[in-house]
């Protein structure tokens, strides 16, 4: 069993001793190892120019990688949360997503900006979005949310290597949780692919889309409808952009019904964006009842506790949601919005 937080450092790690090019840099990620401590012993490992510790400004250092990657160097950009990433948006929009297209291929821009994303634990509304839907609706950007430490690992690599910038988005409430990781997972040649979901749980029953820690509450979701007789394939995304929609298909072709699962508003959110990939294409016509949305709840994260459960979505709301879904009585399952 390996923590996810450990997985990534395995993985910053490997690619570190892979290719020179490659350095991270963030505040505290180097004599502090890491807010998070991901970047535990690294500084240590690779000295003060490959692990930057830099000021508290996202804007400043966020430039600074992104000129690196114009340079040719490969830098993973860690935010101490997402939600200071909006700090450094023109960085990531308007000079790493659109200058490898504004220069004709001329300039690639080899980057990672990964951190925590989403919601943590009562820390109200500044820090808790989730900026998958974001991010993803940008040209240029990849957009990647592990679930387990395979993910993370497999996941972290691929971005490290990949030609283009990534936004790698990370849950602050699993960097502890340990996962088993196989042989293969440990081994420094392990790469996951990008743009290809994984089916955590086969069923036959509905389709359950989902990323990052909502995996966990779909799995838990599932579990407890098994014992009531309905099995659902639960899919993990993985990758927000590019998105498999493919192997959305193929499950919707076997079960003939969907719900999307997601921590963020569901305004413009990415379920809404499956939603409409869906109707869009011969899927369509493999439904057997209308897809619903399970999402956190469209306000800003509130701080209390007790309002903080309510605002995200849990294992009661996607059971109710299915068997609503299963019964087409959509109405009834308008347990998030």
């Amino acid at each position: 069993m390996v923590p996810v937080r450990d997985a990534l450092k395995q993985a910053i790690d490997e690619e570190m001793e892979r290719d020179e090019k490659v350095f991270i840099l963030g505040e505290e990620v180097a004599q502090y190892d890491g807010a998070y401590k991901v970047t535990r012993g690294l500084w240590k490992k690779y000295g003060d120019k490959r692990v930057v510790d830099t000021p508290i400004t996202e804007i400043g250092f966020a430039g600074i990688a992104v000129g690196a990657a114009f340079a040719g160097l490969r830098p993973i950009c860690e935010f101490m949360t997402f939600n200071f990433a909006m700090q450094a948006i023109d960085h990531i929009i308007n000079s790493a997503a659109k200058t490898f297209y504004m220069s004709a291929g001329a300039v690639p821009v080899p980057i990672v900006f990964r951190g925590p994303n989403g919601a943590a634990a009562g820390v109200a509304a500044q820090h808790s979005q989730c900026f998958a839907a974001w991010y993803s609706s940008v040209p240029g950007l990849k957009v990647l949310m592990p679930y387990s430490s395979e993910d993370a690992k497999g996941l972290l690599k691929a971005a490290i290597r990949d030609p283009d910038p990534v936004v790698f988005l990370e849950d602050e409430i699993v960097y502890g949780v340990p996962f088993p990781m196989s042989d293969e997972a440990m081994s420094p040649d392990f790469v996951l692919p990008i743009g290809k979901a994984k089916v955590e749980r086969a069923g036959d029953h509905i389709t359950i889309v989902c990323a990052g820690k909502a995996t966990h509450t779909a799995l838990d979701a599932a579990n407890e409808l098994a014992g009531k007789g309905i099995e659902c394939e639960v899919i993990n995304l993985r990758s927000i952009r590019p998105l498999d929609f493919q192997t959305i298909a193929q499950s919707i072709a076997k079960t003939h019904h969907l719900i999307t699962l997601e921590q963020g508003w569901p305004q413009s959110g990415v379920g809404a964006e499956i939603c409409a990939r869906v109707m869009e294409s011969p899927s369509f016509f493999e439904l057997d009842a209308p897809v619903w949305r399970v999402t956190g709840a469209d306000v800003p994260m509130p701080y209390t506790r007790s309002l903080e459960t309510l605002a995200l979505p849990q294992r009661g709301d996607v059971v109710a949601a299915v068997a609503a879904v299963l019964g087409n009585r959509i109405s009834e399952a308008s347990v998030s919005q």
